[in-house]
Order: structure tokens, then C-alpha cells, then sequence
């Protein structure tokens, strides 16, 4: 792909990430749709380029990589790799996720860590930018062998994070058992009980409301953008991809305020429920039995079923006034963008990091769809994540409205920062600049503040 951006000096910072990281696509993906939509700043701050902060801010701080040996339920040694990218910690700790997943590289990290500086930042909360994880794949693994590479990834990473240094989450594949028998081992060998880990379980230091907090914060920030424009999401069709934790929540809150959500998916297809998705039913498939969303229709008749080699491509030809994709990185592309305009979108809203490619982000905001960009409209995690620290620093635990109630009013604060932002630079309702000017605009003051470190 042509990754050439307009401005000259801007453009040179990207052919210097290029050349620089050659072989890595959604890196290259995400610093190119941070730099195509910050020029406006330039003027305004003339500073970031005289003290060459995007050149500082597109080189992580450090990158770590290590294998990860483990012994399977055969008696097999099994060999994965694992990465933590500590990207800025100008304004914080490093924060952000740890993915266990096959597809997991280089690029995919680095393009989720340099997305989370931004995003952390919009939470207004003192928090870093960072992201890691590992090649293995939880799925189809009994609980014994999960452990068994829990326990010998902590083994090297416990070195490179702390409650004050780099507080890692969960992520795709990593969920409350992962991070359970990861602070387990972290536990045993720093011979501490101390907040490192986020996503734990409520019975040694999570926080309530941090399942939900991904989905509901995505509801709550399309929300703030309705009433705007003095509407609700009371009577909206609703589509979702994915039917992980973020989509499951979100169609939960997206419910409870009024809309009907018509259809779900997973890396297999998806379903369609003209009635509105039984979220009871996705809850008991997903979470208690581990299976797959075709399961759906054997408990509700009437909903139909479409295989998709694609996973969630063929759920955007679903006519809905909100799309929310919830799935993964790049999985709304031209086409579906072009299908979902066809009929009748008003809001594009991203629960996934990334999950919308370039052409197809422009082709919505040429044709007047509200797209509202996940390192903003997600932030509901990690800001969650930011509340289980505090909580955990205090040794205090508080109740599942106090969280919610503090969700909600952070996200209201990153839509009407993101929303104010892009009026400012001349840019109105383009949620993409506002929330990447935003977001740097406090890092940079961080580390010019710090001097060139």
C-alpha cells in the first residue's frame, strides 16, 4: 500500500517508519492513520516538530521478545514467543494488554502499543502506552497446559513489568484464567502481592464492572455522540461482530439503552435475529460452553445462521443504523463499508482495535457516517483497567455502580475532548483527528517537559 502523506516533514517521519520496520503492515497501518490526521497541530504547536516528537513517539521505548518453553499433557515441549513493547511512558506506567493468539507478531503489537499511548491518554488517567503477548493459542488447550505456558511466560516477564513500571491486561485470549495463573507465578517469584496484573479476579484484587467495561464504554460513548444530536439509541438497529467479551457487552448495554441488536458473529460466520440477539443464549454458548455462534440457532429457531470463511465480512450486508465492529484488526474493509452506507448507516463506532482498514475509514466519512475510531471509542478497558490500579493502590474494592458510574463519566470526558478537539483544528465531527490530536497533544507536553530521554 502507498503509505505517502501529504505534508513533507510528516511524510518523511513515515518513510523513516517504513524503512525502519520493513515487513510490518499494521504498524505501518496505524502510524500512517496517525500521521494523515494530525497536520492541523503542526501549526498550532510548532514545538513537536522542533523537538522531534513524532520521531521520539514512533519508536517504542523498548522491545522485548523471549521464548516461552512449556510442556504439553503428552509429555511434549512446546516452543512460543513472547513479546512485551513498551512503547511511551512519558504520562505513566506502560499499560495495555497481553494477546495470546497464533496470528500475534512484531507488527501487531507494535501497532496495538502505539495505538494504546493515545488511547491512554484520552482517559485522562496516568498511564503509558505498551502491549504484548504470545504466539500460543488457548483454544482447544485443557487448563493444565494453559498454566504450564502462564507459568513459564511470567518466568521472564515478571523481570520487565511492576506496579510503578508496566502494568499489563488481558486481550484477546487472555482472560480471567490467563491473567489468574499469570499473577499466580508473579506472586511466587517477586514474593509480593502488589497490583501488577489487571483483569484479576474479584477475589484477589480485580475490579467490578472491568468484564463489562469495553462494551459498556463503547454504548456510552456512542451515546454522548446521539445526544448530540438529540437522539438515543431507542429504537436503532444495531449490528455487532464478534462475540468476545467487548461485542457481548456491548450488545447488553446497546440493549438496556433502547436498541435492538440483530446480529453477532465469530471467526466461523454469523448469526441474524430480526427478534434482537438473546443475549442469555450467547452468554451461555460463549462463556459457560466455549462454543461456536452457529450453537445459536439450535436455542432460537428463528434466527438464521450464515457460514463465512471471513468470520465477520458478511455480517456488514445487514441493514442497521450503528455498526459496531468488535472482532479484530481489519475486518471492515471497502466493500463492507460501501454495503453498510447502502443501507443506511449512521454511526460506525470501533469496539476492536483497528477493525476498520483505510480506504474503507475514508469511504464512511465521505459519505457522512459518524466514525468514531477504537483508540476513543474503546477506551472503556483500559480506563477500567486505570480504576482496578487505583482500587488496588488504595487496597480498597468499589461497588459495581461506583465503577460504572466513573466508566461513564470518563467516557464522556474522551467524546467531549475528541468532539471539542476536532472543532478546534478545523475539523468538525472527524472523531479520527480529534481523538489522535488529542491524545497527543498531552504526551507530547509529558516528554518535552522530560527532556530528550
Amino acid at each position: 500500500m502507498d503509505y505517502t502523506v501529504s505534508n513533507s516533514y510528516l511524510n518523511s517521519v513515515m518513510q523513516g517508519v517504513i524503512k525502519k520496520n520493513p515487513n510490518e503492515p499494521e504498524f505501518h497501518q496505524a502510524v500512517y492513520e496517525f500521521l494523515s490526521s494530525i497536520e492541523p497541530v503542526l501549526a498550532i504547536r510548532p514545538d513537536i516538530q522542533e523537538k522531534q516528537i513524532l520521531e521520539r513517539i514512533v519508536e517504542p521505548e523498548r522491545q522485548i521478545m523471549f521464548r516461552v518453553a512449556w510442556v504439553d499433557d503428552n509429555g511434549k515441549i512446546q516452543i512460543n514467543r513472547g513479546y512485551r513493547i513498551q512503547f511511551n511512558s512519558a504520562i505513566g506506567p506502560y499499560k495495555g494488554g497481553l494477546r495470546l493468539h497464533p496470528s500475534v507478531n512484531l507488527s501487531i503489537l507494535k501497532f496495538l502499543g502505539f495505538e494504546q499511548i493515545f488511547k491512554n491518554s484520552l482517559t485522562t488517567l496516568p498511564m503509558g502506552g505498551a502491549k504484548g503477548g504470545s504466539d500460543f493459542d488457548p483454544k482447544g488447550k485443557s487448563d493444565n497446559e494453559v498454566m504450564a505456558f502462564c507459568q513459564s511466560f511470567m518466568r521472564e516477564l515478571y523481570r520487565h513489568i511492576g506496579p510503578d513500571l508496566d502494568v499489563p491486561a488481558g486481550d484477546i485470549g487472555t482472560g480471567a484464567r490467563e491473567i489468574g495463573f499469570m499473577f499466580g507465578q508473579y506472586k511466587k517469584i517477586v514474593n509480593e502481592f502488589t497490583g501488577v496484573l489487571t483483569g484479576k479476579g474479584l477475589s484477589f484484587g480485580g475490579s467490578l464492572a472491568r468484564t463489562q467495561a469495553t462494551g459498556y464504554g463503547l454504548c456510552y460513548f456512542v451515546n454522548c455522540l446521539l445526544k448530540k444530536h438529540n437522539d438515543s439509541f431507542a429504537g436503532k438497529t444495531v449490528v455487532i461482530s464478534g462475540s468476545g467479551n467487548v461485542a457481548t457487552y456491548a450488545c447488553e448495554k446497546a440493549t438496556q439503552l433502547g436498541a435492538k441488536v440483530v446480529a453477532m458473529s465469530d471467526s466461523n460466520g454469523y448469526i441474524y435475529d430480526e427478534n434482537g440477539i438473546n443475549l442469555d443464549v450467547v452468554k451461555d454458548i460463549k462463556e459457560v460452553r466455549r462454543a461456536r455462534i452457529s450453537e445459536y440457532v439450535k436455542a432460537v429457531p428463528s434466527a438464521k445462521y450464515t457460514a463465512d470463511e471471513n468470520g465477520s465480512k458478511g455480517i456488514w450486508t445487514i441493514p442497521c443504523d450503528i455498526a459496531l465492529p468488535c472482532a479484530t484488526q481489519n475486518e471492515l474493509n471497502l466493500d463492507s463499508a460501501k454495503a453498510l452506507v447502502a443501507n443506511g448507516v449512521k454511526i460506525v463506532a470501533e469496539g476492536a482495535n483497528m477493525p476498520t482498514t483505510l480506504d474503507a475509514t475514508k469511504y464512511l466519512q465521505e459519505n457522512k457516517v459518524y466514525f468514531c475510531p477504537g483508540k476513543a471509542a474503546n477506551a472503556g478497558g483500559v480506563a477500567t483497567s486505570g480504576l482496578e490500579m487505583c482500587q488496588n493502590s488504595a487496597r480498597l474494592s468499589w461497588s459495581f455502580d461506583e465503577v460504572d458510574s466513573k466508566l461513564e463519566g470518563i467516557m464522556e470526558n474522551i467524546f467531549n475532548n475528541v468532539d471539542t478537539t476536532a472543532e478546534k483544528v478545523g475539523m468538525p465531527d472527524n472523531y479520527v483527528a480529534g481523538a489522535n490530536i488529542a491524545g497527543l497533544l498531552k504526551v507530547a507536553d509529558a516528554m518535552i517537559a522530560q527532556g530528550v530521554i
